[in-house]
C-alpha cells in the first residue's frame, strides 16, 4: 500500500516535471528531484530508495543525523541534502554527512563551512539562500546584500558554492512565486558576472509551486507533501 501510493505519486510528479520542462523549452535531465523526507518513517524512505530516488532532503540537522544512522546500509547510495537552516555549532557534525547544503543564509555561515571544509577530501556543495519574497520570517541575503558580498563569497574556495536557493512567499500567488523565482535567476546571473563562479544550480520550487520554478530555471526542486499524499504521517 505505502510503496504503491508513493510509486503513483512519484510517477505523477515526474510527469509534471517533464511537462513543465517542455513548456520552458528545457531538457528534463536538467532538473533534479530532492525528496523531502521530514516527518517520514524509515519505511517510507526505503520505499523511495527502492523506486530509485536517492536525493533526500531534511530540514533539521538533528533529524538528518538520526536518519543517516537509521539508514546506514544505504550510505553509499543516498545523497543527503540539508534544506533548512544550519546553525554554526552544527556545521562540523553535518558537513561529512551531506552532499549539498541548500540554505547557506549568511556570510558568517559560509565562512564557517569554508573553514570546516578544509579538513574534508570531498566537501559538500552549497547554495546561498536569497530572500526574494521580502518576508521577515525567512532567512537569507537580500538581492542587494548578496551583491555587495560578491568578493567575500568568491574568496571562500574550500567549499564549492554551486548556486542559489529561495522560497516563494507563504500563501502567495503563482504570479508572486514566479517573480521570486525570476529574481533568484537574475541574482544568480549578477553573481556569475562578479564572482566568476559558474553557479549552475537554482534550488527553488516545492510541492505547490515547482512547475512555476521550472519555468524560471530551477535545477533542484524540493518536493515532500506531494510525494506522500494519501499516506497518514
Amino acid at each position: 500500500m505505502v510503496e504503491q501510493t508513493i510509486r503513483d505519486n512519484l510517477g505523477e510528479i515526474h510527469d509534471r516535471i517533464a511537462a513543465a520542462a517542455a513548456r520552458a523549452g528545457r531538457s528534463v535531465d536538467e532538473i533534479r528531484l530532492v525528496a523531502v523526507t521530514k516527518k517520514t518513517s524509515p519505511g517510507w524512505i526505503r520505499a523511495l530508495l527502492g523506486l530509485g530516488v536517492f536525493d533526500l532532503g531534511e530540514n533539521y540537522p538533528q533529524e538528518l543525523w538520526r536518519k543517516h544512522e537509521e539508514l546506514a546500509e544505504f550510505a553509499e547510495s543516498v545523497h543527503w541534502h540539508l534544506i533548512g537552516h544550519l546553525q554554526s555549532n552544527k556545521v562540523k557534525k553535518t558537513l561529512p554527512l551531506v552532499k549539498m547544503i541548500h540554505a547557506v543564509d549568511s556570510l558568517k555561515l559560509l565562512r564557517a563551512l569554508n573553514e570546516a571544509a578544509g579538513a574534508l577530501a570531498q566537501p559538500p556543495s552549497v547554495c546561498l539562500q536569497v530572500n526574494t519574497s521580502g518576508e521577515e520570517s525567512k532567512h537569507g541575503w537580500s538581492a542587494e546584500a548578496i551583491a555587495s558580498d560578491c568578493e567575500s563569497i568568491a574568496a571562500c574556495r574550500s567549499i564549492p558554492v554551486v548556486g542559489l536557493m529561495t522560497m516563494a512567499a507563504l500563501g502567495g500567488t503563482d504570479e508572486s512565486a514566479r517573480a521570486s523565482f525570476a529574481s533568484l535567476r537574475a541574482t544568480r546571473d549578477l553573481l556569475r558576472r562578479h564572482t566568476g563562479l559558474p553557479l549552475p544550480e537554482l534550488s527553488m520550487g516545492m510541492s505547490g509551486d515547482f512547475e512555476t520554478a521550472i519555468l524560471e530555471g530551477a535545477t533542484l526542486v524540493r518536493i515532500g507533501s506531494a510525494l506522500f499524499e494519501g499516506l497518514e504521517r
